[in-house]
């Protein structure tokens, strides 16, 4: 008697924090770099620049962190409002959902009777967890947890702006701009390569993108710290 010896781990059962820790780790390195450079040339002094770019880490992992548990905690809400009234019409309309139900396998592709018998095992075996999936598109798998969001936002917000930091605190005053953004955009390459293999998508594809945004931000706020020239000290 042979066993099956096949475990399998599919990207979207990471899609809860996946998606939380990239953003927060790119976010956190690209924000604060280009932050670290726009005040550096502008022309401030160590201590000046490294005081915004603390100040740019606390706000940002706090915002983020804020940012994420809002935005899931809504789509939680919503998630739960519809299994709500999924149950309501469930205990109410029985005979209409074991329809709606059968007529969602026929639109797969099973045969009416087909249909009908898986709709009615699903259903006596777990009614509500068969619409939440079939019909409403919501499983435990992707289910959207706020407070997890939150904290992996933050946390991952918080290392990749220490990156930035790190440089603009051991190199001289003079080079930091251009060390931080050489630095951030490999950090962010090699990032953005990570997150794209963990993902399962293309590597280059990812480490593309991610270094593109972060090059124009960067661009954009060196241009600032230039064409201004405010020092903040």
């Amino acid at each position: 008697m042979s066993k099956l010896t096949h475990p399998e781990v599919h990207m979207v059962h990471r899609i809860g924090w996946l998606r939380a820790a990239v953003l927060g780790a790119n976010d956190g390195l690209v924000s604060t770099a280009s932050l670290v450079v726009g005040v550096a040339a502008a022309g401030s002094g160590r201590p000046e620049i490294l005081i915004a770019g603390l100040a740019g880490l606390v706000a940002g992992a706090m915002s983020m962190a804020a940012g994420e548990y809002v935005s899931v905690s809504s789509q939680t809400d919503a998630e739960q409002a519809d299994i709500a009234r999924e149950t309501r019409e469930l205990k109410e309309m029985p005979a209409a959902e074991l329809d709606e139900l059968t007529g969602i396998y026929v639109a797969r592709g099973l045969d009416d009777g087909l249909a009908r018998q898986v709709a009615i095992q699903l259903t006596e075996t777990d009614a509500l967890g068969a619409h939440a999936r079939d019909e409403l598109g919501i499983s435990e798998t992707v289910t959207a947890h706020p407070i997890q969001a939150a904290l992996v936002s933050a946390a991952t917000f918080a290392v990749g702006a220490v990156i930035p930091l790190i440089i603009a605190a051991l190199v001289p005053v003079a080079q930091i701009t251009l060390v931080v953004a050489i630095t951030t955009l490999v950090a962010l390459s090699v990032l953005g390569g990570l997150g794209a293999s963990v993902g399962g998508a293309g590597v280059v594809k990812g480490a593309v993108r991610v270094t593109f945004w972060g090059a124009l931000a960067m661009a954009a706020t060196a241009a600032v710290g230039m064409i201004f020239g405010v020092n903040v000290g």
